[in-house]
């Protein structure tokens, strides 16, 4: 386990120090080492030092009650007391001493200087040195406060490298990788032929399906030097010291050859340059300097560039054109098969009962992602620990997989028995509703407790294979399905609830699509009405046509999810008695499975 660091002071509350240790000195040392100089004596040494014509300078301090002298030579100081004495005039003027208004309290020249200014200095530079020593040893060694310099990772394969066999769910993206991987082994098979590998490769996708894995598979697979770097990293607050960094990190790429850059979130500084005035000077400025870095390559030097983004649209045309980033490897959400060789390679670190099914898990984790399934896994062996159990059984993994979608189960959270009741009709509507029509994904599950999402319960359908395209009539039917939780309310208890507000995003979303985007509207034919931006983070759509368009497009709306809300009320009533007597059976257990929800359904 990593030792947990404390916190690091920031850089003023250590010039706070030296400034305090400062005047500290100035304030109680240099007083105290100047009264140190001075000699005490009594009222008849000063006499016999006047009688003697032994004094040199005088001052009389009639308010401290005292009077300081030197002596002839003024090497010395001293002080005394005063006495009752008038012919203390009289007598300072036949002793030849001299009157200063001027304070005599000081030191030796020599001291003085040394006192002042050499050791005041001798400390400001100790305490810096061990400032300096301190910073470095937190920040990881003496580049740290070198500006410009590249703070890339560096990391060399070894025992613990991931590899392609540590990456599943992948396998047309590293089916592109492992050509880079064989080029980095076998560059002269490449050069016979005249074919030089692309100088930059981007790795596009959804957050979390493994980009950055990817990256560093390749590196392990090739055992090279890897360079990574974050693309935020390049910004500074300073104009110039992001391409400083690139410069810099490209030179140490270059003396390492043959090796792999690799830029995460790189739209951070590759975005496009609109040239407006007020822009980000800084970060256009490091998308130059990585430009010109990316031409500068000569042909196989053995430096290969990976990057990886989720918003590859955003990017400047220079630098995704031919010649810079030459090839894109898509990394989508893994299918079917790959969630569950997913789920394999993460559930080799835990111990497992052995009658877990994979494909079961992975079916019901549509749409998941790698990190989201490996989350799955950690949570199912969480849960196996929290019940004192040795090993993980399909049961931690399904309910993990619904800890993922709705949260933990609301242990504090007690519906009353109306509430109940109307969240048992309202998730069996949408069951049945499934259940009765076409095309519709089986149902896995269904509960009625609560979950720290706000969820009060929901309905699982489960796709038993891929599913890679929606009819019109799919569509339609998932609509409906969507509706007949809202129409088992209005069916049972002639009224509506705040339950159903998330279905009704879901559907209008879904309809909306349907006539902006998929073409499935008559009148409007097979024009775009909608385009989607950002399609790996959540896909937001704005219009492209004018007002009147829009108010069609909602009439339009309205009357699809109408049609098939007035088709699950249709559905809720001619199965009315299945719908009572589910409710009432999921009303007394709150979770019921598909094969429980199927055999009532089909009893006679």
């Amino acid at each position: 386990m990593n030792e947990v660091q404390k916190p690091k002071k920031p850089l003023i509350f250590y010039y706070g120090i030296v400034l305090l240790v400062l005047l500290l000195f100035n304030f109680l040392a240099m007083p105290w080492l100047a009264q140190r100089q001075v000699q005490y004596v009594d009222y008849g040494t000063f006499l016999e030092m006047a009688e003697n014509q032994d004094l040199g300078q005088v001052e009389v301090q009639q308010q401290e009650n005292q009077i300081l002298f030197t002596n002839k030579d003024n090497t010395a100081i001293y002080k005394t007391g005063m006495m009752p004495d008038p012919d203390l005039t009289q007598r300072l003027n036949d002793s030849g001493a001299k009157f200063s208004a001027e304070i005599i309290e000081q030191a030796d020249p020599l001291l003085s200087i040394l006192l002042t200014w050499v050791l005041p200095i001798v400390i400001f530079v100790a305490i810096g040195q061990w400032m300096y020593k301190r910073m470095m040893k937190n920040a990881g060694g003496p580049n740290a406060m070198m500006f410009g310099k590249s703070n890339a990772k560096v990391y060399v394969q070894s025992s613990e490298g991931i590899n392609f066999s540590d990456v599943a769910g992948e396998d047309e993206a590293k089916e592109n990788l492992w050509e880079i991987v064989d080029y980095l082994h076998n560059p002269n098979k490449y050069k016979e032929i005249g074919a030089s590998m692309p100088k930059g490769i981007l790795l596009v996708g959804p957050p979390g399906t493994g980009k950055t894995m990817l990256a560093k598979a390749v590196a392990g697979e090739a055992n090279v030097p890897f360079f990574s770097m974050s693309g935020s990293e390049f910004v500074e607050m300073f104009v110039g010291m992001g391409a400083s960094k690139v410069r810099d990190l490209f030179k140490q790429a270059k003396e390492k050859a043959p090796c792999i850059v690799f830029i995460d979130e790189i739209d951070a500084i590759g975005k496009k340059r609109d040239g407006q005035i007020g822009g980000n000077d800084e970060r256009e400025q490091t998308l130059n300097q990585l430009l010109t870095e990316m031409d500068g390559f000569e042909e196989n030097t053995g430096v290969i560039i990976l990057a990886a983004t989720n918003r590859p649209e955003s990017l400047d045309p220079a630098l995704t054109r031919p010649g810079r980033f030459d090839r894109r490897v898509p990394v989508e959400l893994p299918d079917l098969k790959g969630r569950e060789e997913i789920l394999k390679v993460h559930a080799k670190k835990i111990r497992l009962d052995d009658s877990i099914d994979f494909g079961k898990i992975a079916r019901m984790a549509s749409g998941a992602s790698g990190a989201e399934l490996a989350n799955i896994i950690n949570e199912a062996a969480l849960r196996a620990v929290r019940d004192g159990r040795r090993l993980v059984t399909q049961s931690d993994l399904e309910e993990s997989i619904e800890v993922v979608i709705a949260g933990y189960q609301k242990k504090n959270a007690i519906l009353t028995d109306a509430e109940k009741k109307i969240v048992a009709y309202h998730e069996v509507g949408h069951a049945l509703v499934a259940a009765k029509q076409t095309n519709s994904a089986p149902v896995q599950k269904i509960t009625i407790v609560p979950r720290t999402s706000g969820a009060l319960g929901y309905t699982m359908q489960v796709d038993e294979g891929n599913h890679y395209l929606m009819s019109q009539e799919e569509l339609e039917n998932k609509i409906a399905t969507l509706t007949g939780g809202r129409a088992a309310e209005e069916l049972i208890f002639h009224s509506a609830s705040t339950g159903a507000s998330n279905d009704i995003e879901q559907a209008t979303k879904l309809a909306r699509a349907m006539v902006t985007q998929y073409g499935m509207s008559k009148d409007f034919d097979m024009v775009a009405l909608e385009t989607v931006n950002n399609q790996y983070l959540g896909g937001d759509a704005s219009l492209a046509c004018s007002a009147d368009t829009q108010t069609e497009i909602d009439k339009q709306v309205v009357a699809l999810v109408k049609k098939q809300h007035e088709k699950a009320s249709k559905i809720l009533e001619e199965n009315r008695q299945k719908l009572d007597q589910i409710a009432q059976y999921l009303y007394e257990k709150e979770t019921i499975t598909g094969e429980e929800f199927m055999q009532i359904l089909n009893q006679e």
